[in-house]
């Protein structure tokens, strides 16, 4: 496996599950089949193990597979999908995010170019951020850009697995999806950042609480997330296409494509990566990073209000099986008592 700046493996998919008790990987032949590797731990302990040897997680996965296949649907049936990575102590895994990094639909662009462009009118602090992108976020090779938005999600135990139910706190205002796609980094013995691959991710965002007042995008983002099931290893083609779809009783009530990659981006994955991992504190051996690169698609701009039961749907043949999750609705704690020592 190599560094951040210079990952390059094939179309290579990934998935974890329980088998057992025990967190397996598999790697995706294909809809249906998975073919399991030999190895405790499940993508963490591989990624681990193809650091510690400096080889590369090709040939690392080339040296575990076995002759065992299981099925896909009957992974899925079962509820045993996991995350694609996860680190054995979720306080050692970081969930975060950058926005305001997505060009949008041409109307949206051509909107925001006439405010960009506007000499009497008054930009906001996103659309300063936004303009900042454009003229600065994609440097030469070697250069560094401007910095993003940046905000932070939570530890590991933020994370839902694929199908299964994100839960909405009774404080929340609102539930709304963000199809997004996802970085998965693990820190090396030296302190040096690895890309282990991309995921689809559902960022999942509190958007009524964030519109009332910006400086509460942070308390917006606070909340339970999921991304996969699969995890793609190497490099993303420069245009992404998905679609990000709401069920509810089975039938889609919203449904929109959505664009992302490079070519659909204000900035380089190399950009926001470098205004992540500049931090010495995210540089820490051994963890893990779930980053969300942002997206310009959301039921909440089209008016939608999620219901309990519902169902997020977020797809891109890029990444194989969609990913899936149910809304649940957590009962109010009250107050939280604290003791004084």
């Amino acid at each position: 496996m190599e560094n951040i700046a210079s990952a390059q493996i094939s179309d290579i998919r990934l998935i974890q599950f329980r088998d057992h008790g025990e967190t397996r990987a598999g790697l995706v032949l294909d809809a249906e089949a998975v073919q399991m590797l030999e190895i405790q731990g499940g993508t963490y302990a591989l990624a681990q193990r193809a650091i510690l040897e400096r080889g590369s997680l090709r040939d690392t996965i080339e040296l575990l597979k076995t002759g065992e296949r299981v099925s896909y649907q009957g992974l899925v049936e079962a509820g045993a999908l996991l995350p694609p990575m996860m680190h054995p102590d979720a306080a050692h895994c970081y969930v975060s995010g950058t926005g305001l990094t997505h060009l949008g639909s041409a109307d949206t662009r051509d909107s925001m170019h006439v405010k960009l462009n506007d000499p009497s009118g008054t930009l906001t602090d996103s659309m300063k951020m936004f303009k900042l992108g454009l003229e600065k976020g994609k440097p030469e090779s070697g250069q560094i850009g401007a910095q993003p938005e940046w905000f932070y999600k939570g530890d590991g135990s933020s994370i839902v697995a694929p199908y299964a139910p994100i839960p909405v706190p009774a404080f929340a205002l609102d539930a709304g999806e963000e199809p997004e796609l996802v970085g998965i980094y693990l820190v090396g013995p030296e302190g040096e950042p690895y890309r282990v691959g991309f995921a689809l991710g559902n960022e999942f965002s509190d958007h009524v609480t964030e519109r009332q007042n910006y400086l509460w995008l942070a308390h917006s983002k606070l909340r339970c997330c999921s991304f996969g099931p699969e995890l793609r290893l190497g490099e993303l083609p420069r245009a992404v296409e998905g679609v990000s779809r709401i069920l509810r009783n089975g039938q889609p009530i919203w449904q929109k494509p959505f664009v992302s990659g490079e070519e659909n981006m204000c900035h380089t994955f190399a950009n926001l990566e470098h205004h992540h991992f500049k931090y010495p504190q995210f540089r820490r051996a051994g963890d893990l990073h779930i980053h969300f690169f942002g997206t310009s698609t959301l039921s909440f701009a089209d008016g939608i209000r999620p219901m309990e039961k519902d169902e997020f749907e977020i797809s891109s043949p890029v990444f194989g099986r969609p990913l899936v999750n149910s809304l649940q609705f957590v009962p109010d704690e009250g107050q939280v008592a604290i003791t004084t020592m």
